[in-house]
This record gives C-alpha cells, structure tokens and sequence, in this order.
C-alpha cells in the first residue's frame, strides 16, 4: 500500500492509498541537493528515500521493479543501516524527481585509469546530475545506491537515537538501535513510529557513520524478495493491470514501416462494431478505443491502411548491405590504436555476424492515462519516469510538472521500456478521451515489431600470432548508433556522433595485446535501434571471444590457458573469474567423444564474468547440458539475487545465440510472436552452478554482465563438439538442438 499521499491522492490503482502519520526521514548529504519530493498526508518529510509511520518502515527505491529484485535489495541497503528487519519494510517507487538522479550511469574499467572514449565517458557520466535523469539501466543501480541508500538509513537511525535521548534524558551513548526500536541500557525500548515526529524536526547529520561490513546482518545474505508473495497470488499491480471506474480500453496500429508514414486510412468497418467507440489519428497510425483491450485489437485488425515507405532499406540482405558500406564511410569512433597494425599473410581474418533483436518482454507494452484538462496521470512501467513526464507533458500541451507519472513493477523489460513512445500515446489517447482513465495495451504482434532494436551488427577482426601469443589484433565493427538514436527519441536531435556502444565488449576487455587497432562504423541508414539487454556487449562478445577461440586454436593452445596468459598481468579480477570458474567445470582441455566445452569472459558493466558451457551430441542434436558462472561484483548486496539475475542473463543470451533474429520484408518486421522468436523453455535450459565473487573492488553491475559471454561460449562448446565453427546468430541456421 502506498505511503505517498501526494502521488496517490487520486487513489487509481487497486491497493494505493495514502499515508497517514507518516514521516520520511534520512540524509541531509542525500537531501541537501535536489527538492525532498516526497509528501506524506500527515507528518513531516526531510528526504527522499525512508518514512516511517505505525506501520512500519517505507523504504523509497526510485529504481524500476523488472524482475531484477532492485527493489528488496536496495531496500536492504536502508534496512541494514537503520537496524529495521526486512518484515518491517514496504518498498515505494518514488515519484519523478531530480532527487532521485542517477549520481552516474557507466562505470570506469577498474584495469584502466585511461578508458577509451573518455570525454564521451566524462560527459555521460555528468549527463544525469545535469538533465535529472532518474534511469534505470545500465546495471547501475546497486551502484549508484550502494553509499545514498545506507547514508539515507544511517541518517534516519541517528536522528531516532537523538530523538530518543532528548525524551529520556540520556546520552545517546545510552542508546542503541535494534528491530525498530531505540533501546536504552537499562531496557527501555521505544519504537520508531514513536519518535518520528521528534526525529523530523531534527537536523539530519551531515555525515552519520555508517556500519562495518562485518556487522551486516541483511547485506551479503540471500533474502526473500519483497514482491515475491504479491506475484506469486497474482496481485502484484503490473501497468497491464491498472483499473478505475468508467475505465475504457485502446490499442495502436502503427506504421510497419518503423518510422515511416501513415498516408491514409479507412476505418468504417471497425467503427459499426458494437462496442467500439473512437478512431484517433496519432498521425503514424491510429488509437482505437473499445469496451474492452480484445474488442479493441480486433477492430484495429479491420482497418485498411495504405503506409508510406520505410526509411531504411527494404529487405534484410538490404539493411546488411548498408551494414557492409559503412567499412567505407568515415570512422565512427576508434576507441584503441596503438603500437603498429600491419597485415600479413599469416593473419586469421574471420567475418561475424549478428541479427536484429526484439526485447520480447512477457508483459506487452501498455500504459493507462487519464487526462482532465489541467492534468494528466499516467500509470505505468517506465524505466525514465522524469524523460516520460517530460515527454508526455509536451505530448498533450501541459507544463511538466501537470503530469503525474506513477511507475508501476513490470513484467520484463531488458532495455526496451527505456523508450517511451507507448506511454506518449496513451497520453495522446487520453486527451481525446477527457476525464475518461483509458488503458491503452499493444498486441503482442505490435509490440514486437515496432521495438527499438538489437542492432544487427558485422565484425571484421584480423590477428597475427606470435608463437602462442597475440602480437597483432585489429577489430572493425559496424552497428547502427544507440547514442544517436536515444538522442532522437528523448531530444529530437537525429545527427550523427560518436558512439562507444558500437564497439564496447570488444574495446574495453583486458587481454594485453601489443599491437592494436579497434574501429567502429555506423551505416548512414538502420532500422531503430536501442538499449538491448547488455548493449552492444551482448553481440560484440559473440564476435570477440570466438575470434578469441579461434585464435587459441591455431596457436594450439588450451583456449581458457589461452586466454589466462593473455589477462594476466593486465586484470587480476578478471584473471581471477577465469581460474574460478576453471575450478568450478574441472576444466582439462579435453572432453570425451559426444561432449564440447566451450569457455568465453567478458568485462561489461564493471562487473567481468566467465562461462563455460558443455553440450552433447543427442542423435546428431546438440543439447545443452551444464552451465558453469563466475563473476566478480566486488562487493554483494543480496548473493541470491546475483546468481538469479546471472543465470537469467546466460539463458537470456543463449535463446538470442540459439533461436532469435529479426527479419525485414518490403520494409515490415516479419516476426511478431514467441513461436518465431523464441527461447529456452524448461524442457530444454540447463542446469547451473554459479559462484559470485565478492573481491573488493567497486561494485559492479549485475543486471547485464551474464548475458554476453552467453553466445561465445556455447558457439566455442559447438566446435568442440563437432568442429563447426558459428560465425554467425542465430546458430538454428546450421545447428540442430534438442527440444
């Protein structure tokens, strides 16, 4: 139930209500920056992120709920420092708020003081705290919490200790805070809902110390996740789920031309059906608003368009031509070029590709709206809520701060809820709709096909081998640009820029090369393109620890040996997650007739992680058998969460190696449901064993991390098995696998 009287006085969603006797406190280093947004009906409120009231405890997490756990494990990050059980605690998504900026969205190579692309690193990094960008992605919100959430419960413990010694006339050496409680020495316990009030008119402490790792007793143990009971009884409040009364249901159909025109449109025959009651030009499409979401599909189906031409080329092999010609236009970006690159007769050259992408999340995408003049409420899973109030805001002629964005736990997201055209429409819907709250849901079949996607992507790599070592490694790689198409989708600037995304998971891994050379291109036309899950780590990874492999092969050496000699001297972390998870498969170079192993490590998102990955030969089928992970996060919030979240990212990055790609015909998106763009289902996952390190570095990312070594591993497993070397996603095209 919600705690937040100012974002639920509407009282919309099944469950909210408003707090009453709630006070939020916490840390005045956290709350002296931006506005404290948040406002209890009764009470008062001195930061962003905790208040307490009868009840118990309400911890503010200002990060999307996926399916990611970020809510209970950066809830535990308040709840370790406040001394408060997580039984006592209720987690709020907080409203849009420059409070809640990330304080940086990359992470620096923890290898390399110099990283590539350092003003473009530099510029990122302050881009948050400038635009008040409140983002989740980018594995960086156990990050960015890791110090503001334990200040902010550190803060508040210390201002009920205060508050607790003025009312019992001791020294709050006296005092101690223990299971929601101020105990006193001589066994006096008062609760914290009793000492809010006195605590909020306190001074938060500017700098409140904050525990020994050695005294945690939530933060580094596996817990169970807040959301967890909600989903599993079905009353979890996903957007999709949204309810009020007089509520009316839409879809879109948009154009298949992603980003081409709408010319004209004939809507008569879904309009005479009953129970259809609007047609709404949005301008690229249309809104059709019913009685309810199927009828509403089902009328969008009967209307006739006739749509403009796609502004990229019309045919698969089209696209990837345009791919090709980009190793002619100027260079993009050159994140590495040292030593000297020469090209020998003796080289290895090899030609990767990898397919456009759907995210594919399980909850479609959708968002309700209500528009009352003045006003507009949205209510929905976004993980921009501050870009999505801004934009919807423009959408509808309101100023900003007219909109009211509720971010609701999603059903899946992997980057594509970063983009917010959904929410804009239904807030288009809405105003045609007055006062009227309209639940606005795509089909399947549109969703995936108007994504922003995985860029397809080609990978040129030449090496030259020294004895059993790499003398000579030159890298070009050509995507279209993230960078530049985020730019247009949340800034209206569609211009050509310098982009580290398309050559990350091969320019910042740290294999000691003398000679190096690593080039990216951009083609001057591409389907939309976006954040997909791990970026361009995920197809670039594919590309690098294959060529990687094939290298160790011709060199004849053990290709996890091969590696280790490589990293060694230059990452002891990332050295240290190859020999862990050596241990871990008992590793030997050699496998028996009928089995492969393959083996791939990656450093993305400050976090580097190892797989390997052994398959079997099933009557000419190639079965997955067993999966080993390592990774080092530096330090862990929740151990249970990390081996959720990696083993996730390796099953996520095996079904796009195994089955996925996006495909075009005469400019539309072929694909349009799971059945032909699938995944690893239970019948055919296989079993795990992970191991999460904690080595003492920075905090890494977790999110992300496990997917990009996915795809190399199991392709390097492949040709162990078998002797077929996969250059190219999605492997089904050559491999047979087991159902």
């Amino acid at each position: 139930m919600s705690r937040l009287g100012k974002i639920t006085r509407r009282v919309f969603m099944v469950g909210a209500v408003a707090v009453t006797g709630g006070v939020a406190v916490g840390a005045y280093a956290v709350t002296r920056d931006p506005k404290n947004p948040l406002d209890p009906s009764e009470g008062a409120s001195l930061n962003s992120y905790v208040i307490i009231d009868q009840d118990g405890v309400t911890v503010i997490v200002p990060r999307a709920e996926m399916g990611q756990g970020v809510q209970t494990s950066l809830a535990a990050l308040v709840a370790e420092e406040l001394e408060v059980p997580m039984s006592m605690v209720r987690v709020e998504h907080g409203p849009p708020a420059k409070a809640y900026a990330n304080s940086k969205f990359i992470l620096p190579r923890g290898y390399d003081s110099e990283p590539p692309g350092k003003l473009v690193n530099t510029v990122m990094e302050a881009m948050p705290r400038m635009m008040g960008m409140q983002v989740t992605g980018g594995s960086m919100s156990a990050v960015d919490a890791w110090e503001k959430n334990r200040i902010a419960g550190a803060a508040a413990r210390e201002m009920l200790i205060s508050a607790a010694a003025d009312r019992l006339g001791v020294g709050r050496d006296q005092l101690r805070a223990e299971n929601g409680a101020i105990v006193a020495t001589d066994g006096t316990s008062i609760p914290y809902a009793d000492l809010a009030e006195a605590a909020a008119a306190m001074t938060p402490p500017e700098n409140p110390p904050l525990k020994n790792p050695s005294e945690f007793k939530l933060v580094g143990k596996a817990l169970t996740k807040l959301d967890q009971p909600a989903k599993a009884t079905g009353t979890a409040p996903f957007a999709i789920d949204t309810r009020a009364e007089g509520m009316k249901f839409a879809t879109v159909k948009m154009t298949p031309r992603i980003e081409g025109t709408m010319v004209s449109y004939d809507a008569s025959e879904a309009e005479g059906m009953p129970g259809v009651e609007k047609i709404i030009d949005l301008g690229d499409g249309v809104a059709v608003v019913a009685n309810n979401t199927w009828l509403a599909i089902q009328a969008a189906e009967a209307i006739t368009f006739e749509w403009g031409e796609a502004p990229y080329g019309a045919t698969t092999d089209e696209i990837f031509a345009d791919l090709e010609a980009a190793f002619d236009l100027d260079v993009n970006s050159t994140p590495h070029d040292h030593g000297e690159v020469t090209e020998s007769d003796e080289d290895l050259v090899a030609e990767y590709r990898a397919p456009f992408l759907s995210h594919a999340p399980m909850e479609p995408m959708n968002a309700t709206a209500l528009y009352t003049g003045d006003a507009l409420e949205i209510w929905a899973g976004v993980q921009g809520p501050i870009i999505t109030q801004q934009q919807a805001a423009d959408a509808v002629g309101l100023k900003q701060d007219q909109v009211t964005v509720h971010t609701t736990i999603m059903g899946g997201s992997f980057g594509r809820r970063g983009f917010n055209e959904y929410a804009i429409y239904a807030a288009k819907v809405a105003q045609e709709m007055e006062g009227t709250p309209v639940n606005v849901t795509w089909s399947r079949e549109e969703d995936m096909r108007h994504d922003h996607y995985r860029p397809g992507a080609i990978a040129r790599m030449r090496a030259r081998l020294d004895g059993d070592k790499i003398d000579t490694f030159k890298a070009d790689l050509a995507a279209g640009s993230v960078m530049r198409a985020t730019m247009k989708a949340f800034m209206g600037m569609d211009r050509a820029m310098s982009d580290p995304m398309v050559t990350e998971g091969v320019a910042e891994q740290p294999y000691g090369f003398p000679n190096v050379l690593i080039r990216g291109y951009v083609p001057e036309r591409t389907p939309r393109v976006g954040f997909w899950r791990s970026v361009g780590n995920s197809q670039n990874a594919f590309f690098m620890e294959s060529f990687i492999d094939e290298l160790a092969h011709k060199a004849g050496a053990d290709p996890l040996a091969f590696r280790l000699a490589h990293i060694e001297g230059t990452d002891a972390e990332t050295a240290e997650v190859l020999r862990t998870v050596r241990d871990m498969a008992n590793w030997t170079g050699q496998t028996p007739a009928g089995k492969g192993r393959g083996v791939a490590v990656t450093y993305s998102f400050g976090t580097p992680v190892a797989e390997i990955i052994e398959v079997s030969d099933q009557d000419g089928a190639v079965k997955i058998d067993k999966v080993w992970i390592a990774a080092d996060l530096g330090k862990i919030i929740d151990p249970g969460n990390v081996e959720a979240q990696l083993v996730s990212g390796a099953i996520y990055g095996l079904s796009a190696a195994m089955f996925d790609e996006i495909t075009f015909e005469d400019g539309m998106v072929v694909e349009g449901n799971f059945w032909d763009h699938d995944a690893l289902r239970m019948s055919n996952s296989p079993a795990f064993e992970v191991k999460a390190l904690a080595l003492g570095g920075a905090v890494g990312g977790v999110g992300e991390p496990g997917t990009p070594p996915a795809a190399p591993a199991l392709a390097n497993a492949i040709f162990d098995l078998n002797g077929t070397r996969l250059r190219q996603m999605p492997f089904r095209h050559e491999v047979e696998f087991t159902a």
